[in-house]
């Protein structure tokens, strides 16, 4: 079996004011722990792909053509401040967490080109499993940036496997099923409403988001709330499970059971992965308390899951995150996972240029933190008996009964 890495050009991706320099310490890390090696025992097989940049065509099979003619056009940021510019142009959210910098059309380019290369080595039968951790921006709106993505990767991910067919093994073809779970801490307003419809009629798509969700808590969205299937607008492919503050891995193993039967009712040929990590302990974020690889329910687990046991081709982005060293960690840990070369928890950082920022533990874990999980019974209760019935509608639907 072979996984693709997308490495994009670091230095640009690298630019994204809400994370400068992740990019670098991510892929650095993932080098020095020497994932990036090839040996003929491994059960997987790396490949590293440098991608193409997005041509304006990949680009306007979702976007509009008014902001990619503006955000494209790299006379529109040259010679402003870093990360500011003039603010005539809020038409197209490039105002307060989407600021102008020098160097933004290469981004938006870069990765586009780096997530679409991702999913082309899937749909080419190249590999199993791609990655790029530069992906998953999924706020990302389809004529303006938002919430620090100013490109709707996954969107653009996603419409390129919808056009696809999947080959039956009497050489017949079909439509395949693409299912998007997002684990970031915000919700995934971006793709879950490029996506949703009124219509209760079997989809192509099935977006799962898990997230916090609270008043006041971006991104403010009618979305975002517990999907009730008695709700007259409720969408059976456009799915929300948003938890309360603390969620631990305790939470994360309870309603897993829920991931893996919506995913069943679905039973999807490819997964889209978007594995934001503001989700972990020790994000600035501070509102959940979940763990890298402890057990049952971690980050870890539930990828490694994915993987190893759900049969279906996996496309894994990245997304959030603002401690950029426990980013690399989780990022480089998961690339680990999906090569079926799972590092221990306890390995020690190498010794690299970027070895002062893993302090104080300058090791591989993120472990869980003190804060109290709110998740109560209660509630967690009420998420599985939505979902019992969420499940029974996607059976009769889909005709998948399992």
């Amino acid at each position: 079996m072979f996984v693709h890495l997308l490495y994009s050009q670091l230095k640009i991706s690298s630019l994204l004011p809400s994370n400068r320099n992740r990019s670098l310490l991510v892929h650095s890390l993932t080098k020095e722990l020497g994932l990036l090696s090839t040996g003929k025992n491994h059960l997987a097989q790396l490949r590293i792909l440098r991608p193409s940049p997005a041509t304006l065509e990949d680009l306007s099979s979702y976007h509009t053509k008014d902001y990619l003619e503006f955000i494209l056009n790299e006379k529109n940021f040259e010679g402003i401040d870093e990360y500011s510019g003039p603010s005539d142009h809020t038409e197209y959210g490039l105002e307060e967490d989407c600021p102008y910098f020098q160097g933004l059309s290469q981004y938006v380019r870069m990765i586009a080109g780096a997530t679409l290369s991702a999913t082309k080595a899937l749909l080419d039968g190249q590999t199993d499993i791609s990655i790029c951790w530069d992906g998953g921006r999924h706020h990302a709106q389809k004529s303006q940036a938002s919430g620090f993505c100013y490109i709707a990767d996954c969107v653009l991910s996603i419409l390129a496997l919808k056009r696809s067919r999947i080959t039956e093994s009497d050489g017949s073809g079909r439509k395949p099923r693409i299912l998007y779970l997002d684990l970031d801490l915000h919700f995934s307003d971006g793709v879950s409403q490029a996506f949703a419809s009124s219509s209760s009629t079997a989809s192509q798509v099935l977006t799962l988001s898990i997230h916090h969700a609270s008043p006041g808590f971006f991104p403010a969205s009618p979305l975002a709330t517990l999907s009730d299937p008695s709700d007259p607008s409720f969408d059976p492919f456009t799915l929300s499970l948003p938890l309360c503050r603390g969620a631990s891995n305790a939470t994360y193993s309870r309603i897993w059971r829920i991931v893996e039967q919506v995913k069943d009712a679905f039973n999807p040929d490819y997964v889209v992965v978007q594995c934001g990590v503001d989700s972990l302990s020790g994000d600035p974020y501070g509102i959940f308390n979940w763990s890298l690889g402890d057990g049952d329910g971690s980050l870890g687990w539930c990828i490694e899951r994915i993987c190893s046991e759900w049969g279906c081709k996996v496309l894994l982005l990245g997304g959030g995150g603002y401690n950029s060293p426990n980013a690399a960690r989780a990022w480089a840990y998961l690339t680990s996972i999906a090569l079926g070369r799972k590092l221990s928890l306890e390995t020690d950082i190498p010794d690299h240029a970027a070895f002062p920022l893993y302090a104080p533990s300058f090791i591989l874990d993120v472990p869980a933190g003190q804060t109290q999980d709110q998740n109560t019974n209660q509630y967690l209760s009420e998420v599985e008996k939505h979902f019992a019935n969420i499940v029974r509608v996607l059976q009769e639907t889909t005709g998948i009964v399992f």
